[in-house]
């Protein structure tokens, strides 16, 4: 008879693994069974992420669903863009450029709003890989196009204060460069860091969802310190008042002598029982800051979820190490755009453990998606 000495390191390790059996031998009460049926039909393995898509890609969805009637940009309707749109804000954009840039603002960035949330959804990447492509595809198009548009209107877009504009182009930016290194990497099936900069992509475009909520409630606080002034051109003021003796009844200064559609003139910013430019002059004073504090959010609240989701991002690693050995792309494991590649981090080694046959087949299922 042999005896083996069973090592104390030994012990703990299978004392952990008979725990970790234990625990997933557990039935699961009423609640989580229930959500499970809910969830795992749409392909989602992990508790948190279907909630966590409910929230981010519900709100993208139905901020994107709510705004489609502005596509009905210089229509009679009470819905189109000319009537829903802040005070003011038709006056420029009716016009030259503008109208241009937001005609392809809106004409794209809706339909991508509408599209991009079904990349996310599992189910659609394992079982209908050819829509996820399309559909990646366009959603890629969209957005690009949509960031041109952005930055042709954002010289009057709310104002067009510094704020503003600054905060725009930052935006177009960064998602475009995001968007560009995820498709790189998908290319070079470099999976781990294409979930990395899609996601970081999608997480910059929802700012313009939490910008609004920003919007408004600064508003609402600006207006009750009644100590917020702007100023409106002569052009905007007519341009939101019926006739044009409503608004010189208000603003005499358009209706002096020597006075243009370009004079300026100063407008409280009152959003609560405002009149209409009053309440453009709240937005627009608020605009520029909630996008910063928008951007600042949604930037770090990307980061914190990568960093949260360290086993996901390893096992995406193993994944594109075993693709890129199958197509050759060296060196293997980085291929892409990694940091052991192209920075100072600790070379990067491959798991002896297998990824598990659901992951397998799932992450094979994404990475067709690059030949």
């Amino acid at each position: 008879m042999m005896l083996f000495r069973i090592s104390p390191r030994t012990k703990s390790i299978e004392s952990s693994s008979q725990a970790q059996s234990n625990n997933e031998g557990k039935t699961p009460n009423k609640f989580i069974r229930f959500w499970q049926r809910v969830y795992r039909p749409l392909g989602f393995q992990k508790g948190y992420n279907f909630p966590l898509f409910i929230i981010f890609a519900g709100a993208i969805f139905g901020f994107s669903l709510a705004r489609l009637s502005y596509l009905n940009i210089s229509g009679n309707a009470s819905s189109s863009f000319a009537n829903s749109s802040s005070p003011g804000e038709w006056y420029w954009s009716s016009k030259g450029v503008y109208r241009v840039g937001i005609t392809i603002h809106l004409a794209t960035i809706l339909p991508a709003g509408l599209l991009m949330i079904w990349q996310f959804v599992p189910v659609i990447r394992h079982k209908f890989l050819i829509v996820h492509r399309i559909n990646g595809y366009l959603v890629v198009i969209l957005v690009l196009i949509s960031n041109v548009g952005a930055v042709m209107i954002v010289r009057r877009a709310f104002g067009g204060t510094l704020a503003t504009q600054a905060g725009t182009g930052v935006l177009a930016i960064i998602s475009t460069i995001s968007i560009c290194l995820a498709y790189y990497n998908i290319k070079r099936l470099q999976i781990d860091q294409h979930r990395a900069w899609i996601l970081r992509a999608m997480f910059y475009l929802g700012t313009i969802v939490t910008l609004r909520i920003i919007m408004i409630l600064s508003a609402l606080i600006a207006s009750s310190m009644s100590g917020y002034y702007i100023t409106m051109t002569c052009g905007e003021i007519f341009s939101i008042y019926d006739t044009r003796q409503e608004a010189l009844d208000l603003y005499a200064q358009c209706g002096e002598p020597g006075s243009t559609l370009d004079t300026r003139v100063i407008v409280q910013a009152t959003f609560g029982n405002g009149q209409a430019e009053q309440i453009a002059a709240s937005l627009r004073i608020s605009f520029g800051m909630a996008m910063w504090m928008a951007l600042f959010l949604h930037a770090v609240g990307v980061e914190i979820y990568l960093s949260l989701t360290p086993r996901e991002s390893n096992r995406l690693r193993q994944v594109s190490y075993e693709r890129q050995m199958e197509k050759g792309y060296m060196p293997f494991g980085s291929a892409g755009l990694t940091s052991d590649r192209w920075g100072d981090a600790e070379p990067w080694k491959p798991s002896k453990q297998e990824p598990t046959a659901d992951a397998g087949e799932a992450s094979k299922q994404e990475v067709d998606e690059s030949r």
